[in-house]
């Protein structure tokens, strides 16, 4: 699919956004929550094919599909509570009020890490506000789009409400870039790609959101409680074999306790177990193709050529093809291209610091701001640096922060706007002022 058929898909939701955005709130809820049944019953064959198409492990896919599911159940509920406001006026003969009314049609873009629950964090706000919305989603990873949206048909969501459009992304991107009928834009992907977006945006002055790179620290000092900061980190870098934009990119250890959380993590990571994701007790899956692994080697390769010390892993897997091994780097420092870059693949440095100034210069010395993690025991100290880290999301003794009841976004170049939670909703909606004037005394 290119360009023509994007173009038809933006006719389609263009003709079915009058009678949507006209549906009562109600309405369109109960759709949303039919939609969230279909995804739940057909939960193990979504999981089996996200598995088959994407490679993580069937326990995460299955994982995925329920986390899916919550953005349309969480939007089918908040449907219903897309308020207004009333402002009191200036004159007795006026009446201020605020409405809250659908952005329009909308582009969606999509990555493969996430085949399914990117999808429904843009869709299930967007139609929830009223929106028909256009969704291109990874060519890596079509399969889980369009069986979301064959239940979405059978939940009774009309035809032209939800549209998929898979193939040439620079074509089917430039028609929705250039598109007057579609008034916003809504993506998940590379800072890289999210820019050019924007900069597309403007000739039409579409409205945009962007959730965009990350390069999350992982701060743990010396009082934390070793145990669970190891299985906080593990969780926080090994899900989806590294390759998700909240993904620890970087883990800073207080010197205090550097040697005896190195030792006890890379124990862990190398009992990761790697391998075919519908096998049993396997953990970590394949990258997603061979230029991943490419790169993963390369950053491998700059670190250990500029002194780190490799504690496990640290080469391709002997599974071959684009499987590599859970790494962890001791010794990383600042001049490392790990440091700075999106690593997006299972290796965790380690870096050394000495005090909590320290510690949160290093953290925010980067272009990127989505997620963060600190481990203390000491919750002032945990607040205090929660609060100088420049970053929209911060894990406090906690390495697993996604849910779809709150807001997800970034700081800096990882993007605009927010999604999940009730704030996710704004991203559709239209802010509108009605004044009524001239009103006769009683």
């Amino acid at each position: 699919m290119g360009r023509k058929e994007t173009e038809l898909a933006i006719t389609a939701a263009h003709e079915a956004f009058p009678a949507w955005s006209q549906k009562t709130n109600t309405e369109r809820s109960k759709l949303l929550r039919k939609w969230f049944d279909l995804l739940i019953q057909n939960k193990e064959e979504l999981g089996r094919l996200m598995t088959l198409e994407q490679g993580k492990p069937l326990k995460e896919a299955l994982g995925e599909i329920v986390y899916a599911a919550g953005f349309v159940e969480l939007y089918a509920e908040e449907a219903k509570r897309i308020y207004g406001d009333i402002i009191p006026a200036t004159t007795q003969d006026k009446r201020i009020f605020v409405l809250r009314q659908p952005v329009g049609v909308v582009g969606a873009i999509t990555p493969w890490n996430f085949p399914l629950a990117m999808i429904t964090r843009k869709v299930a706000p967007a139609l929830a506000a009223g929106c028909t919305i256009i969704v291109k989603p990874s060519e890596f990873t079509p399969l889980s789009a369009m069986a979301a949206a064959k239940l979405a048909v059978e939940a009774g969501i009309p035809a032209g409400v939800l549209n998929i459009v898979t193939g040439d992304a620079p074509q089917i991107g430039a028609a929705l870039l250039e598109s007057t009928r579609v008034r916003k834009i809504t993506f998940t992907g590379s800072t890289q790609i999210g820019k050019k977006l924007m900069e597309g945006s403007a000739a039409t002055v579409k409205k945009v959101s962007l959730e965009l790179g990350g390069n999350a620290p992982c701060i743990i000092f010396d009082d934390a409680n070793i145990d669970l900061a190891v299985k906080g980190a593990l969780a926080a870098k090994y899900r989806n074999s590294g390759q998700t934009c909240v993904c620890v990119n970087r883990i800073f250890v207080q010197d205090g306790i550097y040697a005896e959380f190195a030792k006890a993590f890379a124990l862990a990571v190398s009992q990761l177990q790697v391998g075919n994701g519908l096998d049993e007790g396997v953990t970590q899956g394949p990258l997603i193709n061979p230029a991943a692994v490419v790169k993963v080697e390369s950053h491998v390769e700059d670190a250990v050529a500029k002194g780190a010390k490799v504690l496990t892993g640290g080469k391709k897997h002997s599974l071959g093809r684009t499987f590599y091994e859970p790494t962890v780097l001791a010794d990383a420092t600042v001049d490392m291209r790990i440091f700075s870059e999106e690593v997006f693949g299972p290796v965790a440095p380690l870096i050394r610091f000495k005090d909590d100034k320290e510690a949160v210069a290093m953290a925010n010395d980067t272009e990127f701001g989505l997620a963060s993690y600190i481990f203390t025991e000491n919750i002032t100290r945990g607040w205090r640096i929660a609060e100088a880290l420049e970053y929209g999301m911060v894990g406090l003794n906690e390495g697993l922060i996604s849910t779809e009841v709150a807001p997800f976004g970034g700081m800096k170049q990882s993007g605009l706007g927010r999604e999940g939670s009730k704030y996710g909703l704004d991203e559709y909606l239209e802010m509108k002022y009605l004044c009524l004037g001239n009103m006769s005394p009683p």
